[in-house]
């Protein structure tokens, strides 16, 4: 294991088809990790290699590999660029320390862009720009830096030029040494620095100077040197980039095309230069151990559990302490993980990132720590599922096999989740689109060999409250011996903007409910969130307890748990409650001659354009569209413009559905 201030852990992040896989490969064989570079179309990349992935040509799962950059082990997290992945990349943001952000040069900012820039954001994490695919037609260097500045706030900065584009793209400009970089030999693996052509010098000096007035805006040191027209070296403006990069105030631009082999080994050079380490982010090889899982798979040879490792030296047949469930567990087995390959190490330290076997009880956003010094980290929050499908199996053999296999794709995923509907005598399982589910079905079938027939996808509507009731409630309940006594006085309406959940406020005073009945009365209205009037999830709820009785016999807490449940069923139907759907943000791309019928369809679905743009002969529609209306979409789109039309959507909000 690398020495911890010779090591990066970074995520590349996109939206889907953006080139992220194909990037990853590039970097594995420049660096040596691999001899041989995959192509996502012929199905044999490292990083994409469960059967699901090589059919379908996408990444489904974050892959985690490691290799080394002259002197410096960088670990690597590919990510899936689909909506319906998303938790893939918000557990993997969570544990790395920078970020490669790719855009595509041809369509820039797409919606999964934002998403993954918000999760980066919540996260604090470190990122550089890689604007990938400059050889194709109508690449836009300049316009994608614009999208980054408008659309997602960042202070994009180019840190280098294109040196041609479309098809005559050779190489690119670095601005900061001022020098032409191109790719020669074999696979690009030649790396060839030359002067900066003629004809390209003036918007160099140009482009140069805007880079060191964006540095100047957030250095001091290169500030004073400008402003008392002192030499500004390279070495300055890598530390000032680098500094502005942890302190997320600058996002240095790159560009080159990973298909064509041109920009990964300047790409490399800068992850190295720029982006932080551990030690950057207060990790500390000497304090006692404790990391955070991140992810949990199930494979044919057992459980794998994903740990970065942020304090001290884990090693094999340590026993740790999970903070969360109080247990301790055995550490098994370490392995450096490349891809689906496993290779058995008997140490890791601080700034590492590694799977163990022999987690029995430990889950995603569990802490590991030493069992003398506990520590809970922070852990992660995921989205609830907007889609939901029945499902049973085929054979009646399967019903057996089905709840083991179901429970161990739950355990994977945060994002999947699986019910069972009593009255139906149904498996509802939820996720987050049609191909998450699809997928879940499909692994169902050749992974654990059990084949199940899919019902009609349903939408996971909520409720909202419309009004505020004063209600006043009283449960009594005698019997042989002690009786059961409550009452509360309370206001029940909707939560304030921007809440989830019950906002309880306990306004009681002079003692006339005991404080140690009063946690009972936010239990019992917290349980109704989970079935409003239509049978959904209330999204949002206040409850403020202002007055109650209770009796010195018959009263517990119990009491008044079910005092708070009664009184909820009472008092339902005069708050107004009404359902609430989830809303996509989705972007339609379709040549322009089908403007019009592509348009009219999203009308039909309800869908609500927010922006028409132009590029090519292409035609870019922003749209919010509920979900509901969005099932098959794909299908029809293909349909109604001759098999030219593409689309990607993401979750955007709920609203009052119509």
């Amino acid at each position: 294991m690398k020495k911890i201030s010779a090591i990066r852990n970074i995520g590349i992040v996109a939206h889907i088809d953006s080139g992220k896989t194909t990037l990853t490969e590039r970097i594995l064989y420049y660096t040596g990790a691999t001899h041989k570079i995959g192509e996502v179309h012929n199905g044999n990349t490292v990083m994409d290699h469960t059967k699901q992935e090589r059919d379908r040509g996408i990444t489904i799962n974050s892959a985690a590999t490691k290799c080394e950059w002259k002197g410096t082990g960088i670990s690597i997290i590919d990510t899936p660029g689909h909506v319906d992945f998303t938790v893939e990349v918000n557990r993997s943001l969570r544990v790395l320390d920078g970020l490669v952000f790719l855009f595509s040069a041809v369509d820039g900012v797409e919606p999964q862009s934002e998403t993954n820039w918000r999760l980066a954001n919540d996260y604090n994490v470190s990122r550089i720009a890689f604007v990938n695919k400059m050889d194709r037609t109508g690449a836009d260097f300049f316009k994608v830096i614009t999208d980054i500045k408008e659309k997602l706030g960042g202070n994009a900065v180019a840190i280098q030029l294109p040196i041609g584009t479309e098809e005559n793209f050779e190489g690119v400009i670095d601005l900061i040494q001022m020098k032409a970089i191109r790719q020669g030999g074999d696979m690009g693996i030649n790396i060839e620095v030359n002067e900066i052509p003629q004809g390209m010098m003036d918007l160099a000096l140009e482009m140069r100077s805007k880079m060191i007035e964006a540095i100047c805006s957030v250095n001091m040191n290169v500030l004073d040197k400008f402003v008392n027209d002192q030499e500004i070296t390279n070495e300055d403006l890598i530390n000032a980039l680098r500094s502005a990069c942890i302190a997320n105030t600058l996002v240095p631009v790159l560009c080159g095309s990973a298909f064509k082999n041109k920009g990964v080994q300047a790409l490399l050079d800068h992850v190295i230069d720029l982006l932080p380490g551990p030690l950057d982010k207060g990790n500390d090889e000497s304090k006692p151990f404790v990391g955070l899982i991140f992810k949990v798979v199930s494979d044919k040879h057992g459980k794998l559990t994903y740990l970065r490792i942020y304090n001290g030296e884990l090693r094999t047949g340590d026993t740790v302490l999970n903070s969360i469930t109080g247990e301790t567990e055995r550490v098994s087995r370490i392995y450096q993980m490349h891809a689906d390959v496993k290779k058995n190490i008997d140490m890791a330290s601080a700034g590492d990132i590694v799977a163990l076997s022999g987690m029995k009880n430990s889950k995603t956003g569990h802490t590991l720590c030493d069992v003398d010094h506990v520590v809970e980290l922070e852990s992660m929050n995921f989205p609830a599922p907007v889609i939901s499908v029945s499902i049973e199996p085929k054979t009646q053999g399967d019903y057996d096999k089905i709840a083991f296999a179901l429970a161990k794709l739950v355990e994977e995923d945060p994002t999947f989740v699986v019910k069972s509907d009593a009255e139906l005598g149904q498996t509802i399982i939820s996720g987050m689109g049609e191909l998450h589910l699809d997928i879940k079905i499909d692994l169902l079938k050749t992974d654990y060999n059990v084949e199940v027939t899919k019902g009609v996808p349903k939408v996971a509507y909520k409720e909202s409250l419309k009004n505020t009731v004063v209600h006043h409630e009283q449960f009594s309940k005698q019997g042989g011996g002690k009786g059961k006594f409550a009452e509360i006085h309370f206001e029940i309406g909707p939560g304030d903007e921007g809440t989830e959940g019950l906002q309880f406020i306990n306004e009681i005073t002079g003692g006339v409910i005991p404080k140690e009945f009063i946690p009972a009365v936010e239990k019992g209205f917290k349980s109704c969130l989970s079935n409003g009037k239509f049978g959904y999830p209330i999204h949002s709820m206040k409850v403020r307890l202002f007055d109650g009785d209770f009796h010195q016999v018959d009263s517990d807490a119990y009491s008044f748990e079910l005092c708070a449940q009664e009184a909820f069923r009472h008092v339902l139907a005069k708050c107004g409650p009404y359902l609430l759907e989830p809303i996509m943000s989705a972007r339609v791309v379709t040549p322009e001659i089908y403007t019009g019928v592509v348009v009219s369809d999203l009308n039909k679905r309800n869908g609500i354009i927010s922006e028409l743009s132009d590029k090519g002969n292409l035609k870019y529609i922003q749209v919010n569209v509920p979900v509901a209306k969005m099932f098959g979409y794909m299908t029809d789109l293909r349909t109604i413009t001759s098999g030219r039309g593409d689309f990607s959507m993401s979750f955007s909000h709920y609203q009052k559905a119509m």
